[in-house]
């Protein structure tokens, strides 16, 4: 699983910080063909060359050179197309850059303040000529050494967003933006339901459902009755009982599937709860 930004060097992306954030990152390399990313900061992907598919626990989008997606933080897996080429610029948005964003110009979140906000996780959008100009201003940022660059591009923060609003004629980046501005919490049971089979700390939970370690611990157990610790155990071990009953995969399969690194953990784990090893049925 690949964790972005965290994990970008220098060895696979050319990247810009606004300080010790990461801000843009443009690769020009091809991935594999399939892997998992967990995004943890909200990202813009702008596509300069090939295709991809973006897949999240409510959505599938394929995208092409032109098209561009916001998409919130969170866990996507990725597919590659068969161009031997692909190409992005992806912009990495830390959650007070986009509160001081809308805090800067409340007059464009207006209409949002008397409406409900939708969740969308991926939301595309198409370039237009404006945009596209706007693009090729970025690159001359990765060869100046002006001493001005951080405050070059906190201008470029700025005028990015403008012009996603710009091309968002649906509105749900305006909602998406407020949400956040306003500290709007995800629901738990969606957030749970959706992510239980991937890698992720409780810290990583946390802060997808927008709230800090000890108020997601505490608003778990008001909700569930029980630690996300214990629930999420007895959730893939259910899962672990469904797949032993209605697939054909392996008991090792099985163990890899639900996130348990070694076998013999998972043999004893299962037993613990159903008071037998774990066998394939029928």
């Amino acid at each position: 699983m690949l964790r972005v930004p965290s994990d970008i060097s220098s060895q696979e992306f050319e990247s810009l910080k606004i300080q010790d954030m990461t801000f843009v990152a443009y690769r020009n390399e091809v991935y594999p063909s399939k892997y998992d990313v967990f995004f943890e900061e909200h990202a813009v992907i702008v596509v300069l060359e090939g295709e991809k598919k973006f897949t999240s626990p409510t959505q599938e989008v394929h995208v092409e050179k032109g098209d561009i997606l916001f998409i919130q933080r969170g866990f996507y897996l990725m597919s590659e197309s068969i161009h031997e080429a692909y190409k992005s610029l992806v912009f990495f948005f830390d959650e007070k850059l986009l509160k001081e964003f809308v805090g800067l110009h409340p007059e464009l979140f207006d209409a949002q303040k008397d409406n409900e906000t939708v969740e969308y996780p991926i939301l595309l959008l198409k370039s237009d000529d404006n945009f596209e100009k706007f693009i090729q201003s970025v690159f001359p940022y990765f060869r100046s050494r002006t001493e001005l660059k951080n405050h070059f591009l906190r201008l470029k923060f700025q005028e990015l967003l403008l012009h996603l609003m710009e091309l968002d004629n649906s509105n749900q980046l305006r909602g998406i933006l407020y949400s956040l501005y306003k500290g709007e919490k995800v629901d738990l049971s969606f957030l749970m339901n959706s992510y239980y089979l991937k890698p992720l700390t409780l810290n990583e939970l946390a802060r997808l459902s927008g709230r800090s370690l000890s108020a997601f611990k505490r608003d778990f157990q008001d909700e569930f009755d029980t630690s996300p610790a214990l629930w999420l155990k007895n959730k893939r071990l259910d899962y672990a009982d469904f797949l032993l009953r209605n697939s054909t995969k392996n008991v090792s399969e099985i163990s890899t599937e639900i996130g348990y690194e070694s076998v013999s953990h998972f043999i004893k784990t299962y037993k613990e709860k159903y008071g037998t090893t774990p066998k394939r049925q029928g």
